[in-house]
């Protein structure tokens, strides 16, 4: 019962507190906007450039694609595209860390669907009379495997690569330290809890007893890994490590909106909304008097 209840407390925690940090972002002013061009839902300028330069752009009916925007969202969000692009050494380790915790997520799915199965007299196993029942099997052995290995070599390499490379060790805070380290934990315990039976029936049979409320011996290093991974569910979306929410408001409202400021617009409503706003933090640059400022 106390495992179950760690379970779900942390999952809830992990939805409940991300969706709160959504909804923060939202409800945020007016950034500074930075536009990158080309900016992806421009219809007609993928080559660069912009809608803007066109003579007499605001008589003219502007554009978009969200489709497009859409795909360079997910080339970000599922490769790492900009790591990619810039620091392919570096991206080698963090994708394999994020490949990992996605696999991960997909496998954690597949054991909820085999344990439900299982509750409703599907096998799942490499012989199950069901087709259902096997696909499961054989994916959750594929997604088990990849993503607790690529997740615990991705952030054990991540540290070694902080640790002893000169640049990043200047710019290596002991929070990040930390969150990888965390992450390390989680996949070793995972290792030595689920290591034994890659084909995962006892860690179906734990989701099974876990999704019922249903009372099981379990084994120390059982205990551990669940609650080191409940803690890092909390853990995740008040640190840095929140970026997953931070990525759709970082593209569609920062780098890529160029909505035009024309009047009666909500653009214009918002523009103004950010200028009735007063410093409320002291300052000491010349140009701009907050509370306590020196006059």
């Amino acid at each position: 019962m106390l495992l179950s209840f760690i379970a779900y407390l942390s999952i809830l925690l992990f939805v409940g507190i991300s969706a709160h940090k959504a909804y923060q972002f939202a409800k945020m002013p007016l950034h500074g906007r930075m536009e990158l061009y080309p900016v992806p839902k421009e219809k007609g300028f993928e080559h660069g450039g912009s809608f803007y330069e066109e003579i007499s752009w605001w008589s003219k009916p502007h554009e978009v694609s969200h489709v497009r925007e859409i795909v360079e969202m997910f080339k970000e969000i599922l490769f790492i595209k900009t790591l990619f692009d810039n620091q392919r050494p570096f991206w080698w380790l963090s994708y394999a860390l994020h490949l990992g915790i996605y696999f991960i997520m997909a496998w954690t799915i597949l054991l909820v669907a085999g344990a439900v199965s299982l509750l409703n007299g599907i096998v799942v196993a490499v012989g199950s009379p069901s087709l259902f029942g096997q696909l499961i099997f054989y994916l959750s052995v594929v997604t088990g495997v990849l993503g607790i290995a690529l997740a615990t070599l991705g952030s054990g390499f991540l540290v070694l690569r902080r640790m002893f490379d000169g640049t990043l060790k200047k710019y290596t805070t002991p929070q990040e330290y930390f969150n990888l380290l965390l992450i390390f934990a989680a996949g070793v315990t995972g290792i030595l809890t689920w290591g034994n039976d890659l084909s995962f029936h006892y860690a179906r049979e734990v989701t099974m007893n876990l999704i019922t409320f249903t009372p099981f011996t379990a084994p120390g290093i059982l205990i551990l890994h669940i609650i080191i991974v409940g803690i890092m569910l909390i853990y995740i979306p008040i640190s840095k490590m929140s970026h997953y929410v931070g990525k759709y408001f970082t593209f569609h409202t920062v780098l890529w909106d160029n909505s035009p400021n024309l009047k009666g617009t909500a653009i214009e409503q918002k523009v103004k909304k950010a200028t009735s706003y007063r410093p409320t933090t002291s300052w000491s640059a010349p140009h701009i008097k907050g509370p306590g400022s020196p006059k």
